[in-house]
């Protein structure tokens, strides 16, 4: 992190004060710098608005203070002089200096914008159904969403609220919500005629829709748990489809590829509409999901505002009426 009184890179100290008498008035360097571009006090003043005679006074100003001639007045044409072509340089040099400066510091004030970070089975099942409403209250905040499983450092990162997903026991900042798991599968595939899923031991006979983790170091990272819990860590099923990102094993599951690991409240809207359904229960709560601010976002009242609407979003009725049902 850089230090408060650290100088931004590329800029120069300042050395001391700058007197007025010591520079040109900016309008006279606007008229040199069209003057020296152009080579015709006649052009510069067409496209400052000027007249010829109010250009060429200018120039004679600014060389009656700095002691030289900056142009050679030649018979229907002008040529920098040497100390011209010095002045040249340096005038265009601040000028796009302070043009880029200006329109930097106009964007800083015009833009409004909140970075979030969150596992991508978050984002795509939970956040992003839901963000709409976040900006319709929010119309003038630009958000942008990380989806990812990597552990970023949010200033390094430039991240003003993260959704960490861990154990409850290691939960850091502001509780979302526990994650509820058990198998789900589309309906079509639980009520199948050949083989239907009515008690654990019949997950041997269908496909396990698994997400790897590469921090864990069993393929089935996120079966592993609720089989252990259903003494059932040995159980041997028909096949194994893997995927990168939960929400692809998500779509998987519903279009009867098999059984997934059913994150509630992530899911709650599929399981509500029936395009998901749970076959049996065994629902085990061992992880959640937990909101972290940047230290940025203290400065930042649009992350400030996220972070209540997260809060407020988490504590609907809904998605917790569809987990009791589940669970009872």
């Amino acid at each position: 992190m850089r230090a408060e009184n650290a100088k931004p890179q590329g800029t120069r100290p300042l050395t001391g004060v700058i007197r007025r008498s010591e520079l040109p008035r900016l309008e006279l360097l606007r008229s040199f710098e069209a003057a020296a571009r152009t080579l015709s006090f006649t052009l510069a003043a067409r496209e400052l608005f000027l007249t010829q005679s109010a250009v060429s006074r200018q120039i004679q100003q600014i060389e009656a203070g700095l002691g030289v001639p900056l142009f050679e007045r030649r018979h229907r044409a002008l040529a920098l002089t040497e100390a011209g072509q010095v002045l040249q340089h340096a005038v265009v040099d601040c000028l796009e200096r302070l043009r880029d400066a200006t329109a930097r510091v106009r964007a800083s004030t015009l833009l409004r914008q909140v970075v979030i970070t969150a596992t991508p089975g978050f984002a795509s099942l939970w956040l992003i159904p839901r963000l709409a409403r976040f900006t319709a209250d929010h119309p003038l905040v630009d958000v942008r969403i990380s989806a990812t499983t990597e552990l970023l450092n949010l200033e390094r990162a430039h991240v003003d609220v993260a959704v960490c997903f861990c154990r409850v026991s290691d939960g850091v900042g502001r509780p979302l919500f526990e994650e509820t798991v058990l198998p789900v599968c589309a309906p079509q595939l639980a009520a199948g005629p050949a083989k239907p899923l009515r008690q654990l031991a019949d997950l041997a006979h269908h496909t396990l829709l698994a997400v790897e983790v590469p921090q864990e170091s069993t393929l089935n990272a996120d079966w592993a748990p609720w089989l252990e819990v259903m003494g059932l860590p040995e159980l041997r099923t028909r096949n194994t489809l893997r995927f990168t990102h939960y929400g692809d094993a998500v779509a998987a599951a519903v279009a009867g590829q098999g059984v997934v690991i059913g994150r509630l409240p992530l899911i709650a809207e599929l399981l509500r509409e029936g395009r998901l359904v749970a076959p049996f229960g065994g629902a085990i709560s061992q992880r959640g999901y937990f909101v972290v601010s940047a230290p940025r976002a203290a400065g930042n009242p649009d992350a400030q505002d996220f972070v209540r609407w997260l809060i407020a979003e988490a504590q609907t009725p809904a998605a917790a009426d569809v987990v009791d049902r589940v669970m009872n």
